[in-house]
């Protein structure tokens, strides 16, 4: 449920971000419907999943040198911070040697972690994350602290809602990592041109959120990972 107006975080009670709120207020029982569709779901697919999930830990073990797990600093609702789970597909401490973001070419990259990346099964322990509440199946993409702080101020209206595992600005920018391949300066492509775009996606689906519309976008996730485009 979300908390009093009066109880954000101080950075986030401001105009901007009000409009998104109201709206949210209004469909407290629905959030609280997502948020126990994505307890089940998660747990139900953790149990489903966990021996795929280990033979693909082995596969990244033997594939190149480092654990199989890739964690990493995140921001979740009201700024706080998690530690999110992924597979890891890079070389191991491809992030204290580089750019946070990642382009297709990045030679960090792993043989293993090009196949998950396509595929988007990186992102399979990130269920551990929603079983938790630090994230949900849909929502605004786990952000680094470091952008995060270069937020405009309507920004903030993502950080009502847990972050999430797809939306539809990440359906759109499924393959985002292609795009800065042709960039010079890939945070300053990100920040300049991508991020806001993906936000104006994220804004209007909380300012259109409802409960089946987040059922339809987890649809359209699996469709454009099959191949459909979605422009």
């Amino acid at each position: 449920m979300l908390r009093k107006w009066e109880d954000l975080p101080v950075f986030m009670q401001i105009p901007e971000v009000k409009p998104y709120y109201d709206h949210l207020k209004s469909k407290e029982w629905q959030i609280l419907l997502k948020r126990i569709f994505d307890f089940l779901l998660a747990l139900i697919l953790l149990i489903l999943l966990a021996i795929p999930m280990l033979l693909i830990a082995l596969w990244i073990s033997l594939d190149s040198k480092g654990g199989p797990l890739y964690r990493q600093e995140r921001v979740t609702t009201y700024g706080k911070y998690f530690s999110i789970h992924k597979f890891r597909t890079m070389v191991s401490g491809a992030d204290k040697n580089g750019l946070l973001l990642t382009a297709k070419s990045d030679s960090r990259i792993t043989k293993a972690g090009m196949l998950l990346r396509h595929f988007h099964l990186d992102e399979m322990p990130q269920l551990l994350d929603v079983l938790v509440g630090n994230m949900s199946f849909v929502g605004t993409r786990a952000e680094v602290p470091k952008y995060v702080e270069k937020y405009r101020p309507e920004y903030y209206a993502t950080l009502l809602m847990p972050a999430g595992i797809t939306s539809e600005a990440t359906i759109r920018y499924k393959d985002e990592y292609k795009l800065l391949d042709a960039a010079k300066d890939y945070e300053q492509v990100y920040m300049e041109e991508i991020l806001p775009i993906k936000m104006k996606w994220n804004l209007e689906s909380i300012r259109r959120f409802r409960f089946l519309r987040e059922i339809l976008t987890i649809i359209r996730t699996i469709l454009a990972i099959l191949g459909k485009k979605y422009n």
